[in-house]
């Protein structure tokens, strides 16, 4: 029991840590939700959320706890999602939008908004470290690379051709079936299938979701009059974006023999 309750108490605090970067902006979200779109010592609230998200990344960088290559993969996941970003919240297409003004921002989208991607991107990145993970029967990077590229694609190609997202959710069902996580907690080595794990990660970020539109973060559409929970479809949309960010953190971050074993490259 003790044994239990230590494991227990030894994940419970590795995923915090590993999360720490998304629970500092929650938090943020909700402290200065109460600016609203005033202007306050020349900047507005999403400039102070930039400010806020740079000086998180700075700190754990200084502290180690972050690494150099783990930054380089969140930055170039930053990257992507701004792209994504900027058409999914033209005008045109107004998936979602941001409510309120920003000094720092491309077009429609504040700067600070890449930093929310950039918190799975960490998230992932630090666990693999601290919960020393290693893959069993992963697929190979190039099968796994063109359904993270093809997910990427369907989010804005959907609006000009028919969705094909289902086709990806099966394919991945298929592909990562026998692909097992290992990790390690008070000097013990667990194993659990992968995918129910990325359904748990995806729906623990639908609720972060839900947070972050409550506190006018972004709005959808049909939340503009009335504030409601995000649909329980965005799920399956997270789901994609968790492989999409995954497939980058192992890929850079570790290597895969021909067995299909994966670990993480020596530091």
């Amino acid at each position: 029991m003790i044994d239990l309750f230590k494991s227990g108490f030894e994940f419970t605090y590795k995923a915090a840590s590993a999360a720490l970067f998304g629970i500092l902006l929650l938090l943020a979200f909700a402290l200065t939700a109460s600016m609203g779109s005033d202007l306050f010592i020349g900047f507005y609230r999403y400039d102070y959320l930039l400010f806020f998200a740079l000086l998180i990344q700075v700190i754990l960088l200084y502290t180690k706890l972050e690494s150099w290559a783990e930054a380089k993969v969140i930055a170039l996941f930053h990257l992507m999602a701004m792209v994504m970003e900027i058409f999914l919240t033209h005008p045109a297409i107004a998936s979602w939008h941001y409510p309120q003004p920003a000094i720092f921002k491309i077009l429609t989208v504040p700067l600070f908004a890449g930093f929310m991607y950039s918190a799975v991107g960490s998230f992932f990145a630090r666990s693999l470290r601290l919960y020393q993970v290693s893959f069993e029967k992963l697929p190979r990077f190039s099968h796994m690379l063109t359904l993270a590229v093809l997910s990427y694609i369907n989010f804005m190609s959907k609006f000009f051709i028919p969705d094909y997202r289902v086709i990806l959710f099966v394919w991945s069902v298929i592909m990562f079936w026998k692909t097992r996580i290992r990790f390690q907690l008070n000097r013990h080595t667990f194993q659990l299938p992968m995918l129910p794990v990325l359904l748990i990660l995806a729906f623990i970020i639908w609720i972060a979701e839900n947070i972050s539109t409550f506190y006018q973060i972004w709005l959808y559409p049909s939340q503009i009059e009335q504030w409601h929970m995000v649909g329980w479809g965005k799920l399956g949309s997270w789901y994609l974006l968790l492989l999409l960010s995954l497939v980058l953190v192992l890929k850079i971050l570790g290597q895969r023999n021909s067995q299909g074993d994966w670990a993480l490259k020596e530091q």
